[in-house]
């Protein structure tokens, strides 16, 4: 299987040089784009995370560029919509003709469009979801940031299980694309600890009422819950627990890790569990290099980053990174190579290194256990945990 993979990429890679008649690249500009939720359920993280990618972009800009190559960057709203995310990418290839696409928002539109995009030689680089999908099967076209959904899901199974002795694990899940990573995370964990899930429920992203749900859980004696939630019903569903009387071990992901989570109120939401990929920074950390950042973004959008906007001002120094390391000459294969030179990068926020490759093509599979207290995350632990 090994070798057969290893075969598969080093085709991938040698059909690179056929892309050298890039589109997207001028001698003085590159047209880098995006879709992502601007005005949906989950526009908390896709303004603010385009935000800091344009600031940085934007600031590389006023530098003088890229081998003086200036960024052009297009944001188009998906509202979190399959049809509306194919809509702005026919938008994005056809008519702003990008070079590359960065932060693309969620898992089943980038399911949806990566393979037109892929066809017409676009990469797709450290989109806005952990789904494995963002660089399995492997592609030259393909990157992902930070750990998976997956990757996040069994590494806090595994740290429950081994550590706090639960024994009764039970997932609560959105019916999605998204939600499948959790459970596929959830049930590969349990197998490798000889173990079965408790009780399942799933439900769509836009349910309202959790009371059914918790029933069944309660009923199948769980003592943790593994949540394949969001923001919005993240929020509604461990307040439905809470409104039952009972008090089990609930845990998320990456995309339940949101300060709005934190801070929803009444402090409904003290002691859940998040597993990210990366650590959110408060606006009054210490460090130079995250005050002079944290500053920025707050002088040009009058609002503090959040998590989002941590994740976008990390990937858009990557692909800085990356845009440098192609050289002056830029094609999709000298970008692509660019970003796979890219090893053991540290981002101001304290992230796991991030290392890519030629077959490579994720980030880091670590991630930080944390829990809300008093209206904040607050990490578990210092260091970063695996399965």
């Amino acid at each position: 299987m090994k070798k057969l993979f290893l075969a598969a990429a080093m085709v991938a890679a040698a059909s690179l040089p056929a892309l050298a008649g890039t589109q997207g690249v001028t001698k003085t500009e590159i047209k880098i784009g995006t879709y992502t939720d601007l005005s949906g359920v989950t526009a908390m993280w896709g303004v603010n995370n385009s935000d800091a990618w344009r600031m940085v972009f934007d600031a590389a800009n006023a530098k003088g560029g890229i081998y003086g190559r200036k960024i052009r960057y297009f944001v188009e709203d998906n509202q979190y919509q399959v049809p509306l995310s194919i809509q702005a990418e026919n938008k994005l290839l056809n008519e702003d003709h990008v070079f590359v696409e960065v932060a693309n928002g969620g898992t089943p539109m980038n399911n949806a469009t990566m393979p037109m995009q892929i066809k017409a030689g676009v990469p797709n680089v450290f989109p806005l979801t952990s789904a494995r999908s963002m660089y399995e099967p492997f592609s030259p076209m393909k990157f992902a940031l930070g750990s998976s959904y997956y990757d996040q899901i069994r590494a806090g199974i595994k740290y429950f299980v081994q550590t706090e002795h639960k024994s009764r694990i039970c997932a609560a899940s959105e019916d999605t694309d998204f939600g499948k990573d959790i459970m596929d995370g959830t049930r590969a964990e349990l197998a490798a600890l000889h173990m079965k899930l408790a009780a399942v429920v799933k439900f769509q992203p836009t349910a309202m009422d959790f009371s059914a749900d918790v029933a069944k859980l309660h009923a199948a004696k769980c003592d943790m819950i593994v949540f394949g939630t969001i923001v919005r019903d993240t929020i509604q569903l461990i307040s439905a627990v809470r409104k039952s009387g009972w008090n089990p071990v609930m845990m998320g992901q990456a995309a339940s890790y949101d300060s709005a989570v934190a801070s929803a109120p009444g402090g409904v939401t003290n002691g859940f569990y998040s597993v990210t990929p990366m650590l959110f920074v408060a606006a009054n950390d210490p460090r130079p290099a995250v005050k002079a950042f944290v500053a920025a973004f707050h002088k040009r959008y009058g609002k503090d980053p959040n998590f989002a906007a941590q994740l976008g001002y990390t990937g858009a120094q990557i692909v800085l990174l990356a845009l440098h390391n192609a050289g002056p000459n830029l094609t999709t294969a000298s970008f692509i190579h660019g970003l796979e030179a890219v090893k053991g990068y540290h981002d101001i926020f304290g992230s796991p290194t991030i290392s890519f490759g030629p077959h490579k093509h994720q980030g880091s599979n670590k991630s930080f256990l944390c829990v809300v207290k008093n209206g904040v995350w607050v990490p578990v632990m210092k260091t970063p945990i695996a399965w």
